[in-house]
């Protein structure tokens, strides 16, 4: 109903009010002018934040009372003697003419808010909407105490981002409640706890998390080992790193060893002439291809293959090198 309606329907209220009023008092035995009051159509009243509410009054004179609040901070109102709500306490309406008045105790009551939920507890990326609403029906609104935590929209929609714990506060006018929200710290496990390979091998790495978030791997020693963000390890030269997987704060971790390979020679020496050429055979564990080099490449020389070329006569040391181990055969070439 529109405001004009209403003060339309209070005026005729007031006008059969004073009617009544008036009548009565035409058959009591003090006249008008001898006795001054003013008679309200209630003197108690409850509303909730935000109710509006006319306070009729008829007065023995038939003139317009002035109405007031004393405390217009929970109740206010105005010439027509509409009451409106503001908040939580109480308030007295007084309408007065020159020689009476009468009043009206008007109690707000505090707005009640109606939570689905009181603590809920969340893994990190998950989601769950608060369902709110008032006893006035008036809009909640929506708090996070740590956003970083776990954020909420203005319709309730609670979203974890990390492990922790934060309130959610649900405010309507001035009245507040609130949820308690538990982001877990999520159970992570990792495929291998150690792993040992050779140089230039690659294993991956498989993490299984409760949580939704994004896995992040670090290796500790970089020069030994890498990882990516898949989890795939490359062993880069001996020695040992620690690989490291974490998921929101989480952390599992996998030892890696990158092992020296055994470098073996068919042959511990070869005599050779002048001119000639030998294959040199190297075995080695790792499968990686080895360095060749010559001490004296005036007598022998090797190339990347091993293949050796005798020179001059002499002696040299043909060595095989991979990942720090080095071994070595002896070439002694003869003139012809």
């Amino acid at each position: 109903m529109s405001q004009k309606k209403i003060l339309k329907t209070a005026v005729v209220i007031s006008i059969v009010f004073i009617w009544i009023i008036s009548t009565y008092l035409s058959t009591n035995v003090y006249a008008a002018s001898d006795y001054e009051f003013v008679v309200l159509n209630t003197y108690q009243k409850t509303l909730k934040i935000g109710d509006e509410f006319y306070l009729l009054a008829a007065t023995s004179t038939g003139k317009k009372p002035v109405f007031s609040s004393d405390n217009s901070a929970v109740a206010s109102v105005n010439t027509y003697g509409r009451i409106k709500a503001k908040k939580a306490g109480t308030a007295v309406i007084t309408a007065k003419i020159k020689n009476g008045e009468a009043s009206c105790k008007v109690k707000v009551k505090k707005t009640v808010i109606y939570l689905n939920m009181t603590s809920i507890s969340l893994e990190n990326g998950e989601s769950i909407r608060l369902k709110a609403s008032t006893s006035n029906g008036h809009t909640v609104t929506f708090r996070s105490g740590k956003s970083s935590i776990a954020s909420v929209s203005e319709k309730g929609l609670v979203t974890a981002k990390k492990p922790g714990t934060t309130e959610i506060t649900a405010t309507a006018d001035k009245t507040s409640v609130t949820c308690k929200v538990t982001v877990k710290k999520p159970s992570v496990k990792l495929n291998k706890s150690h792993i040992s390979l050779y140089r230039k091998r690659k294993v991956k790495l498989s993490v299984t998390s409760s949580s939704k978030s994004t896995s992040t791997w670090k290796s500790n020693k970089k020069s030994v080992a890498t990882v990516d963000e898949n989890g795939i390890v490359t062993a880069i030269k001996h020695g040992t790193a620690t690989i490291t997987v974490t998921v929101d704060g989480c952390s599992k971790s996998c030892e890696v060893i990158v092992k020296q390979p055994k470098i073996e020679f068919a042959e511990e020496k070869k005599e050779l002439f002048a001119g000639w050429d030998y294959q040199a055979v190297v075995k080695v564990s790792s499968n990686n291809k080895p360095e060749f080099s010559s001490s004296n490449t005036n007598v022998a020389t090797v190339d990347e293959n091993g293949l050796v070329h005798a020179r001059t006569k002499g002696r040299a040391y043909i060595y095989a090198k991979e990942d720090g181990v080095k071994e070595r055969m002896t070439i002694t070439v003869t003139e012809q």
